[in-house]
């Protein structure tokens, strides 16, 4: 059973408009199927986006920011909790123990880092956590094809589909991660 899902993204909110509706109804999901959201802890971009929608749908919410970032971020002082860590290495290793799965959004450096920190991790066996690639208006088409490269040439263990899904609607994302058994019997 899935009780909470980190979710990884932006914190700007890019240039499409399906970026944010896609962040929004990715939050309005994990309250609707009672899944705690595990995030950067931010209340701007696509991350604000995604905490705004949990909240404002009865769900719960704990951020994870580093104290460098806190004000750089903009901190959402309206979430279930937020918890202010030492750095970025501490962020990451805190969200990961705090999920049960992960699905990455759109964004930028830090949150393709995020990605491939996780996927490194699930093929070093440190967790077998799920990771999902939410490929909103086809954001991630050049990456996918750049990790199907490396399979080609021989740089990855084993097939890359085994550690990542991808999908291209936030409700494709759950009905592949079969949450139905998280429902809210109040709602």
């Amino acid at each position: 059973m899935i009780k909470s899902i980190a979710v990884f993204c932006g914190s700007k909110d890019g240039n499409d408009p399906l970026y944010l509706q896609h962040a929004t109804e990715t939050g309005k999901l994990l309250a609707a199927n009672n899944i705690t959201l595990i995030y950067g802890g931010g209340r701007v971009g696509a991350m604000g986006a995604v905490a705004n929608a949990v909240m404002d749908n009865g769900g719960q919410v704990i951020g994870v920011m580093p104290q460098i970032l806190k004000e750089r971020e903009q901190h959402h002082t309206g979430i279930t909790e937020l918890r202010i860590v030492d750095d970025m290495h501490v962020r990451k290793r805190t969200m990961y123990e705090l999920c049960d799965a992960a699905i990455v959004l759109s964004g930028g450096y830090g949150t393709l880092d995020e990605l491939f920190e996780m996927i490194t991790w699930n093929t070093l066996k440190i967790h077998e956590k799920k990771i999902i690639l939410l490929n909103t208006a086809g954001f991630y088409n050049q990456l996918i094809i750049h990790i199907e490269k490396m399979q080609q040439q021989g740089f990855l263990y084993g097939s890359w589909k085994e550690r990542l899904e991808v999908y291209t609607t936030p409700q494709a994302v759950f009905n592949a991660l079969d949450v139905n058994k998280n429902q809210n019997p109040h709602g």
